[in-house]
């Protein structure tokens, strides 16, 4: 398979596995939110959230599949750093998710940027993403 094939298909399959298992996630740490519809209903309307969510999350790992091998990533520490590393960067945002999100700002969700149990669910979905993505991806040695 070529490279950059690989490269993506790791980053989707990673991000498939990671809707896999949030289910168990949520359970276990009591978030209150769904990846899925974390995007998907910021992006869609109710009836659309779904197929969206579950389009722009795949498309988001297959992205972040080809950096992390066009920037050198390798092997599973490497992946789970990256995708620790891209999650505290990215974690500010949801203060602003928390003024847009529809499911936020009817009451459905509580405030999302302060609770810890989302901070613990997106830690853990981000770390079985780096899992996956580290023992798919291309050259998974690690260097």
């Amino acid at each position: 398979m070529h490279r950059t094939s690989q490269a993506a298909l790791a980053g989707v399959a990673a991000a498939g596995v990671w809707v896999a298992v949030e289910p168990a996630w949520r359970r276990l740490l009591g978030g209150p939110h769904r990846e899925l519809r974390l995007v998907g209903r910021l992006l869609a309307p109710e009836s659309l959230w779904k197929p969206v969510g579950m389009a722009v999350h795949l498309a988001n790992g297959a992205a972040f599949g080809l950096a992390f091998d066009r920037l050198g990533g390798r092997g599973v520490r490497q992946a789970m750093a990256a995708a620790q590393i891209e999650n505290a960067v990215l974690w500010p945002t949801m203060a602003i998710v928390d003024r847009l999100h529809p499911d936020v700002r009817d009451g459905t969700w509580p405030g999302l940027a302060g609770n810890p149990r989302v901070l613990g669910q997106e830690i853990a979905g981000h770390a079985v993403f780096g899992v996956v993505l580290g023992l798919l991806g291309p050259g998974r040695e690690a260097k």
